[in-house]
This record gives C-alpha cells, sequence and structure tokens, in this order.
C-alpha cells in the first residue's frame, strides 16, 4: 500500500514537471529574457538606405544621388516649415495638386492612370497598383523617374536636378550631399567634433552678436576661441570643403558645408593643411589648418589682434543663408567628445 502510494507521488511530480515546461515553452516571456530593443535612429537608417537599394536597382541611380536628395529634401522642409509625416523614412514632400495634377478635382486621387491624365507626378513604386504621395516608396521613385528621364550619367542629373528645382543652390547643395554620401557609403554621418583638440589650451564664451567695427558697423557672427598659435584646428563635421583662401575680414579661412545644409566658417588661420583643398571630403576631428591671427586687411596680414579661431555657423534657407549662435552646439560638442574621444571613431 505504502509502495502504491509513493509511485502515485512520483507520477504526479513527473505530471507537474512536463506541466510547468509546456507552460513555458508556450510562452516565450517566461522561456527566454527579453531581448534589449535595437536603437531606433540606427533602425531607421537602416530602413532607409534600404528603400534607396531597392530604387536604385530600379532606376540605375546610384544611392547616394537618392539619399542626397531625399537629405536636401529634409533641411528644406524644416528650413520652409513644411509638414513632416510622421513616421516617413523619405522626407521628399509633394504638395497635393501637383501629385495628382493641378486640374485634377480629386486631391486625393491615387488612381495613376487619372494622375497621368491630369499630369501628375505621382508614381506607383511600391507595386501596390496606386500613387500614394504618403507612401515612402512611391515618393522616393517618383522623384527618381523625374531624374532618370534625363539620362543616366553625371552631367544628366544636374541637369535633372536644375529642371526639377530651379535653382543652381539646390543643385549644388544636392550635389555636395552625394559626394559625401559616396565617401563614407553610410547615412550614420551625423557625429560632431570640437574644432580645437581637447588637451590644447584654449578658452572661450559667447560672443556671437557683439559688435565690431573694422570695415563698418557690424554684428560679430561667430564665436572667439583663444588659443595658442598654431595649434590644430579641425573639421567639426562630416562635411565637404566649400571654400578655401583669402577673405579681408576672416583672413586665411575654410568654409565647410555640412549634410544639414549648414555653413561652417573658420577664420583668422595662419595656415592649412597639405592634406585639403576645396571640393574635399571631410570627416570630424580631421585636421584643416592651424589657428592664427590673420586677416582685417590686404593678403598675408597677420597680428592686428590675438591668435584665436573664429567659427561660425550659417543656415541655408533654400535661398539665402543666416547666422547663428554657435556657441551652445561648441559646448555640446565639447562634451560629447569628453565622453566619446573622436579618436576612437571609426574611419569611415
Amino acid at each position: 500500500m505504502k509502495q502504491m502510494l509513493l509511485q502515485c507521488r512520483i507520477a504526479l511530480s513527473v505530471i507537474a514537471v512536463y506541466t510547468l515546461i509546456a507552460a513555458c515553452a508556450a510562452c516565450p516571456a517566461l522561456s527566454a529574457a527579453p531581448s534589449a530593443p535595437a536603437n531606433p535612429a540606427a533602425k531607421t537608417l537602416a530602413e532607409r538606405k534600404d528603400l534607396f537599394d531597392k530604387v536604385s536597382a530600379i532606376t540605375g541611380i546610384p544611392w547616394y544621388n537618392l539619399a542626397a536628395i531625399d537629405q536636401y529634401e529634409r533641411t528644406m522642409n524644416l528650413a520652409k516649415k513644411r509638414p513632416i509625416r510622421d513616421g516617413a523614412l523619405i522626407a521628399i514632400y509633394y504638395p497635393e495638386a501637383e501629385w495628382v495634377g493641378y486640374l485634377n478635382p480629386d486631391h486625393e486621387d491615387q488612381n495613376v492612370r487619372s494622375i497621368a491624365f491630369f499630369g501628375g507626378r505621382g508614381k506607383d513604386g511600391s507595386g501596390d497598383g496606386l500613387a500614394n504621395r504618403n507612401n515612402d516608396m512611391d515618393a522616393l521613385y517618383t522623384m527618381a523617374d523625374y531624374i532618370l528621364s534625363f539620362g543616366t550619367n553625371r552631367d544628366d542629373f544636374s541637369i535633372g536636378l536644375w529642371e526639377y528645382y530651379q535653382n543652381s543652390r539646390s543643385v549644388e547643395r544636392i550635389q555636395q550631399f552625394s559626394a559625401i554620401y559616396a565617401a563614407f557609403d553610410s547615412l550614420d554621418l551625423s557625429r560632431h567634433a570640437f574644432p580645437l583638440p581637447l588637451n590644447a589650451e584654449y578658452a572661450y564664451r559667447s560672443t556671437w552678436g557683439a559688435s565690431r567695427g573694422w570695415g563698418g558697423f557690424r554684428i560679430h557672427e561667430g564665436t572667439d576661441l583663444f588659443a595658442n598659435h598654431g595649434v590644430p584646428v579641425r573639421s567639426t563635421c562630416y562635411g565637404i570643403i566649400e571654400e578655401m583662401g583669402w577673405n579681408p575680414y576672416g583672413g586665411w579661412r575654410i568654409g565647410i558645408r555640412d549634410l544639414n545644409g549648414t555653413y561652417h566658417y573658420f577664420a583668422h588661420l595662419s595656415g592649412f593643411s597639405k592634406q585639403v583643398k576645396t571640393g574635399d571630403v571631410l570627416k570630424p576631428g580631421q585636421v584643416i589648418g592651424w589657428v592664427g591671427s590673420s586677416g582685417y586687411g590686404k593678403p598675408g596680414t597677420q597680428g592686428k589682434f590675438p591668435p584665436h579661431l573664429h567659427y561660425g555657423m550659417y543656415r541655408d534657407s533654400g535661398l539665402a543663408e543666416w547666422s547663428f549662435d554657435p556657441y551652445p552646439h561648441l559646448r555640446r560638442w565639447e562634451r560629447e567628445e569628453e565622453r566619446a574621444p573622436i579618436k576612437s571613431l571609426k574611419d569611415k
């Protein structure tokens, strides 16, 4: 009798164990620890790059040209305060009337044939039979198809951009963005660097907007970073050298355009690095010159003020540029580099 009771208890224990195992298998939350969520920004960039690759495969337009158009549109969306779709991967913007055709009575038309009949731009890029301006694939393919209609080589690309934007500044920006993306083969190019090495002796404060008198009354369009003569000056961003040479006010100066359309201005240099020239693509932390005291006169004028770097930032609206205070950005980049030194970045 005791032996039978023991056997029953063993049997019940075995059944309970198998029941627990089955319950765990049916409930993933109990059977395994939850995986860490992916970096949302990295996920967005990967999905955006996938769209560029798909449309590039269809049209033959290099992905970095498509990325450059999209990024230019993104900067214009911010500058012109155009509506941005929640969760959109692509920033290319089409007004309703332009998408469906200006004479189309249905401003929400998604029928490919009727859109074409009314002269609208909208195309079906996703293959679902609809031309939806809120569909990332449709918007990107529509732009690519228009550019492709002018040809496939570099000059054809420039002509297509001009015909679409009717603005030489737009064409230049997109060509610059394309060169940057092509050089680094990546969309993840948002890192910045402080313009001076953090181990150098330097001092700066917010001086944007202060009055200046040389050459006539004007405001100071930047921040002065005082440092010893010859301290290396570094690129603050992934960008392309737009201007390089002498300026009566800024002396030996370099201007770098980044992927946000922002112009980074480095002035009063003592000289330029022999490794850089106009049109070169740069990465954050790359040496472009050295602190000096050039400017306020004809080429070669030196020593009218203590050695320092004048650093300015200018925002592009598509038609004009204006200066804004770089001091908050400098402080942020300085702190970021203290946490993650620029030398630890991979050479992309």
